[in-house]
């Protein structure tokens, strides 16, 4: 048995660890002071609304600039209900005097709106001022222009700062009024705090529960919004690593057929000299080791259940099979060829014959039953590419929810690896149209 010592780690400079109850109490002040007291005058003007949103935009151009400030105009109007109601509490006084309650109901919500937190102590400084200038212990602590004004000052500072400031104003308030009862009453028992208390615990409560919804909301949309990113990228590499393997296929036959030629052209020479031996032996040694190494860099890509094909990858001299197959499919399609056929680099044939297969799959999901049409025109410089289908009919299949419905960014990725360029949407009648280019340049071509 082992005995095992339990050491206390103490603070530097022998000082007492502090108790969970201090730390508790230390960071609830520092709160505090960070919300409350920390630039608490600090310059933070309330941004105007935004008028995109399914009432606003319906609005005239005119009238949408206007209704930015929609949320300035609201604190204005409380501003003036909290001075019409210390207006008529003034009633009996001098005109000074009711100039000054007024302003101080006044001045406060406005204040909410360059400077929220030196608002609420603009509000908590005003209200003594208020109870003692007017001298109505009967109202004491809270005048009803006090009280609106207070109110008001809550709760649009509330909306403008956070869950936790609230929290502090409200306890603030709730201790002032305990205190300014207690001691300060002048002789009258007022009641005025509990009503401010409860009214205010509720308006907060219900900005409290607003901006938590808000704040969900707008974390859903980020999730959201991120989550259609990492779709969008996972769908591109998924895109990528198709063509890669394809154009694996591609070039390894070609290196497999450099090196199969290589061994046998000294057999079709009678007596070749060492020279060009050593020659065709060097060629077929290069072959194989790029073959080599080619598969085990772009083996990679290779899922673990993927088969390479037996027959080689599909050209546009397969594209009457391709026709074929979609017409059982239930979609009735034509071709036609324009300019003088000639074999293209097999990257190239490859690729029109992916793009020619995935627009015509689009076709059949999307628009059942609708004609369709594919032009192929081999032109100087390249090859040209247009797949249009028409609007599906009304009396048409319902239309298929199958497919990941990223078919245009697997084309795209094809036709940028090929530097080619690339159009894609709807046709006057309420059809679609893919409209592609290839370049091939003429040394490719006579070497294709």
């Amino acid at each position: 048995m082992t005995e095992t010592t339990q050491t206390q780690m103490t603070p530097p400079g022998g000082a007492k660890p502090r108790s969970p109850e201090f730390r508790l109490a230390a960071d609830a002040l520092r709160g505090l002071r960070q919300d409350l007291f920390h630039d608490a005058f600090a310059y933070r003007p309330l941004p105007r609304m935004r008028v995109d949103g399914p009432l606003t935009r319906r609005l005239p151009e005119g009238i949408q600039k206007y209704a930015a400030w929609t949320p300035h105009a609201v604190v204005a109007v409380a501003g003036l209900f909290a001075m019409a109601i210390a207006n008529a509490d003034s009633s009996g006084t001098n005109s000074i005097s009711t100039l000054v309650f007024t302003l101080l109901a006044l001045l406060p919500v406005l204040l909410t709106l360059v400077r929220p937190v030196g608002a609420f102590w603009f509000s908590f400084v005003a209200t003594p001022v208020v109870g003692i200038i007017g001298d109505s212990w009967t109202d004491w602590p809270w005048s009803p222009g006090s009280f609106a004004t207070h109110l008001v000052v809550l709760t649009i500072v509330a909306l403008r700062t956070r869950p936790r400031t609230a929290a502090w104003m409200w306890t603030l308030t709730a201790l002032y009024g305990i205190v300014a009862e207690t001691f300060f009453h002048g002789g009258y028992y007022s009641t005025n705090t509990v009503p401010l208390l409860f009214v205010s615990a509720v308006a907060l409560l219900v900005v409290t529960v607003l901006q938590v919804r808000r704040e969900a909301e707008q974390e859903v949309t980020a999730h959201q919004s991120e989550t259609a990113h990492e779709r969008s990228r996972r769908t591109l590499l998924e895109e990528r690593t198709t063509i890669a393997r394809e154009l694996h296929d591609v070039v390894a036959h070609h290196m497999s057929v450099v090196a199969i030629q290589a061994e046998a052209a000294p057999y079709r020479v009678k007596n070749p000299p060492p020279e060009l031996e050593q020659a065709f032996i060097t060629i077929r040694e290069n072959a194989v080791a790029a073959l080599t190494e080619l598969r085990r860099v772009l083996g990679v890509v290779r899922a673990e259940d993927y088969e390479a094909p037996d027959a080689p990858q599909p050209t546009l001299a397969d594209l009457d099979a391709l026709l074929a197959n979609v017409r059982d499919a239930g979609l009735t399609v034509d071709k036609a060829v324009t300019g003088a056929v000639r074999e293209l680099p097999q990257g190239v044939e490859l690729s029109a014959y992916r793009i020619v297969q995935e627009a015509l799959s689009n076709a059949l999901r999307h628009a059942p039953g609708a004609p369709a049409r594919v032009e192929i025109g081999y032109v100087l410089g390249g090859l040209g590419l247009r797949i249009v289908n028409g609007p599906a009919p009304t009396t048409s299949l319902t239309k298929s929810t199958h497919g990941a419905g990223h078919g245009i960014t697997g084309m795209r990725e094809r036709v940028t690896m090929l530097d080619g360029e690339m159009t894609a949407g709807g046709t006057d009648d309420g059809g679609y149209e893919v409209a592609v280019f290839l370049p091939v340049p003429a040394a490719a071509e006579e070497t294709g």
